[in-house]
């Protein structure tokens, strides 16, 4: 809730009159303005992000790993999440082959992202140790532009619920020409932490060109980072994380 600030009264005693009057209060308009300015750059750069449930997809591309692709999100200290993607054709395409794939074809690409994983059964969940101790994840995001992104992008709402307990505070946004989605605590300070897995999607023109060292995550406060597909730079393909007036497009 935005706090207003108040001026406090002035009292003017006028001793010759034996009278008192006071001053109106004066509001101070910077917090709100502040506020305000905040809200729109927000809208102006949040997507509509959909629910992952709600696609309908068809084959997955299988490439040197299969038709997932296991990660590990990293950094100087340690493994901080492992990461689960693929790619997938539309719906009724039962081969997902760019090289057959006709013109038009949108790929879908999908994460789940684990905090505290690293994908090794002797340290991950389970029978082992956890590789980290994750007690809050802040956000995913990529580190370079989302090549040939359509604006359509989204995540799991039932992943988000049973994590944070309001899929509301996941919030997708465009940022340095990539995507983000930023998580909020929920209900009595319930955060995205240790083994809740969260899937996210985004839509591209282009296929995969392989994996690329471009998803991130910030858990415990630390950024993380590791590969996954990716798509290549295209000097054709328009990228919705670029043009800010497109970003509003809808998810799904």
């Amino acid at each position: 809730m935005l706090k207003h600030h108040f001026a406090l009264p002035i009292a003017l005693f006028v001793t010759t009159a034996l009278s008192a009057c006071s001053a109106e209060p004066e509001v101070d308009n910077d917090t709100d303005l502040a506020a305000e300015d905040e809200e729109a750059e927000i809208a102006r750069e949040s997507l509509n992000a959909g629910d992952f449930a709600d696609l309908q997809l068809g084959a997955k591309i299988v490439g040197p790993q299969g038709e997932e692709v296991k990660g590990r999100l990293t950094n100087e200290t340690g493994a901080f999440a492992d990461i689960t993607s693929f790619v997938a054709c539309p719906a009724g395409m039962d081969e997902c082959d760019p090289a057959t794939a006709p013109e038009g074809t949108i790929y879908t690409y999908v994460h789940t992202v684990y905090p505290g994983e690293d994908n090794d059964p002797s340290t991950g969940s389970g029978d082992g140790n956890d590789a980290s101790n994750v007690e809050t994840t802040e956000a995913f995001r990529m580190t370079m532009p989302s090549h040939g992104f359509t604006g359509s992008a989204g995540f799991s709402y039932a992943e988000a619920a049973n994590a944070i307990t309001d899929r509301m505070l996941i919030v997708a946004t465009c940022h340095e020409q990539g995507i983000a989605w930023t998580v909020e605590e929920g209900d009595g300070g319930d955060q995205w932490g240790q083994g809740e897995p969260i899937t996210f999607y985004w839509q591209s023109t282009l296929p995969p060109a392989g994996p690329a060292d471009a998803y991130e995550v910030f858990a415990n406060y630390t950024a993380a980072s590791g590969p996954g597909p990716y798509p290549a730079a295209s000097d054709t393909a328009t990228n919705a994380c670029v043009n800010s007036a497109v970003t509003n497009a809808q998810g799904g």
